[in-house]
């Protein structure tokens, strides 16, 4: 004769259950919105993705046709930049906080400056750029821009590669300084060799969200209707732009700001999936 489960099983199945009810529950809601929104982004930014979409600057208010290539250009050369900037300063200060200054105070401090941010409105952090390198210059720049995206950006890289350092095993290194490599060759060549599919990802997530900030450009890229590769004078962005045509009364430039928002989505998942096939040729290598 079959026992009969205990009460405490019943229990426990019955709480596994309903746990993974709303575990589903609450995946099929986040899938619904996310589907919702590239389904709307989609449908609506199809249709201005034609030619005169990379070969035309923004048109003028009450103008026909018109284009983003100013602003892509502009969005290409500040994040570019920002991306050129922040990869190494992260980079070497999460391996810092990790090979070096584990314990120290100054890591500790990083650590809590680095928290913040991580946690502080990109609209703050514009501000202070403003503050610094565009209220004292006497104007708005791609450089600017640059700026108030790298300080985005460098928290991210920097915390994530902190922490993909730390997953790697203690023996690894103990290995390579017995073989007699000094210290900055095994945070360099072993550990960060190691944890360098995290720290990509670390990276790609860093320039997924600089890549749609608009609230620091405003205040430092700030705008320009015409083709301009100028770094020390007001640029074209794509975020900005976007912002400025979604609110307007023209057509053209409603249609332009869906088009330059489906660039941005396209351009972080071929991004993605790009480095991602790169990482996995080099591991198969």
């Amino acid at each position: 004769m079959m026992m009969q489960p205990s009460p405490l099983y019943r229990k426990r199945k019955r709480t596994n259950l309903i746990g993974l009810t709303m575990s589903m529950i609450a995946m099929s809601l986040g899938l619904i919105a996310l589907f919702w929104i590239l389904f709307v982004l989609f449908s609506n930014g199809l249709a201005a993705l034609e030619l005169t979409l990379f070969t035309n600057d923004t048109p003028a208010p009450g103008s026909e046709g018109g284009g983003l290539r100013n602003a892509i250009v502009g969005s290409l050369m500040i994040v570019g930049l920002a991306v050129a900037v922040s990869t190494p300063i992260g980079i070497l200060a999460g391996i810092y906080l990790t090979e070096y200054g584990d314990t120290s105070k100054t890591a500790e401090f990083t650590r809590f400056v680095t928290d913040i941010m991580l946690s502080a409105p990109s609209i703050v952090l514009g501000l202070f750029v403003y503050a610094i390198a565009v209220a004292t210059v006497g104007n708005f720049s791609g450089y600017a821009g640059s700026l108030a995206l790298s300080l985005i950006a460098i928290p991210v890289v920097m915390r994530t590669t902190e922490n993909m350092l730390r997953l790697v095993p203690g023996s690894l290194r103990e290995a390579a300084f017995a073989l007699g490599a000094p210290r900055w060759k095994v945070s360099t060549m072993v550990t960060l060799r190691a944890a360098k599919s995290g720290v990509i990802t670390g990276l790609l997530l860093a320039v997924a969200r600089i890549s749609g900030e608009t609230a620091p450009l405003l205040f430092t890229a700030l705008n320009n209707q015409f083709y301009s590769t100028n770094m020390e004078a007001p640029m074209a962005n794509l975020p900005v732009v976007i912002f400025q045509f979604a609110m307007s009364p023209y057509e053209n430039w409603i249609q332009l700001a869906w088009g330059g928002a489906l660039l941005i989505t396209l351009a972080v998942l071929a991004l993605n999936i790009l480095a991602r096939v790169f990482f996995r040729e080099k591991v198969k290598a």
